[in-house]
């Protein structure tokens, strides 16, 4: 990566990972600054799950599973990664804004690290995953959720829903940084996250789908990450899942970190 310097006199030079990692950590603050001036950023990881804890339990529990208790059991942990799908969107709208309101010609010239601003907007969400999960789960036991592990397995848990966030925010800062309109960006990450998570296993088991969206269910990353919550919040498998869930978020920001940083480059000239 280049330095961009001031006033352009002094030849850019090389900036180090470790550089550029701490350039991203210090822009990363200025994003949480936002969030505790902000709180009301917070909606979309707190209100909303639980608006859609409350209606699938009420209104499909006991079709589903025979019992509110024990669908709240299979439908708590995969709203987990639901929920932290739907936060990644924030991501790209903020990158969006700042760059349609010309924050981010400020930041070309400062001596940073060109990657610094999508790396700081993507790690200060970490708050809201972690927000988000406790409050979730909070509701939950409220409704009759019951952990059935031990601490280790939801610090585990906690870490990896932050990891999944963070592997996901990519897509959503390459779409910040492709379309024009802030609008824009929301919807199309709603259109590409509606159909993963309602296509897994996060509210209904795939074994009661048809065969091509079994097929699909069965491979999602979504339906793999859910798995994995279900081990590590109420017992079962997490290794096999877990295998599969990290192959994706590898796949993912080899695929969308590279491509958010050029449509990065190409949007500010």
């Amino acid at each position: 990566m280049t330095m961009i310097t001031l006033d352009g006199d002094t030849p850019p030079r090389r900036i180090s990972p470790v550089k550029a990692m701490r350039h991203g950590l210090s822009l990363s603050w200025r994003g949480i600054l936002k969030l505790r001036k902000n709180p009301e950023q917070l909606v979309d990881v707190t209100v909303m799950p639980i608006m859609f804890l409350v209606m699938f339990v009420y209104l499909f529990g006991g079709a589903i599973s025979g019992s509110v208790d024990a669908y709240l059991q299979m439908v708590v942990p995969g709203l987990v990664v639901q929920n932290v799908m739907m936060a990644s969107m924030t991501a790209g709208v903020s990158m969006n804004t700042d760059v349609n309101k010309g924050v981010f010609d400020r930041f070309r010239s400062m001596p940073i690290a060109r990657s610094a601003p999508l790396v700081g907007a993507v790690l200060s969400d970490v708050i809201r995953y972690i927000v988000g999960l406790v409050v979730l789960v909070a509701a939950g036991m409220i409704m009759g959720f019951r952990l059935h592990t031990d601490p280790i397995s939801m610090i585990a848990a906690i870490v990896l829903t932050v990891v999944c966030g963070l592997c996901f925010c990519w897509i959503a800062v390459f779409v910040g940084m492709l379309v024009t309109n802030t609008g824009a960006v929301q919807g199309l990450m709603m259109a590409l996250t509606m159909p993963l998570t309602f296509g897994s296993n996060v509210y209904v088991m795939s074994d009661t789908m048809p065969g091509w969206l079994r097929t699909w269910s069965e491979i999602s990353p979504v339906s793999l990450m859910a798995d994995v919550m279900r081990g590590l919040l109420t017992g079962g498998e997490v290794a096999g899942p877990l295998l599969g869930a990290v192959v994706w978020m590898v796949g993912i920001v080899a695929v969308f970190f590279p491509l958010a940083m050029s449509a990065y480059r190409r949007r500010l000239g």
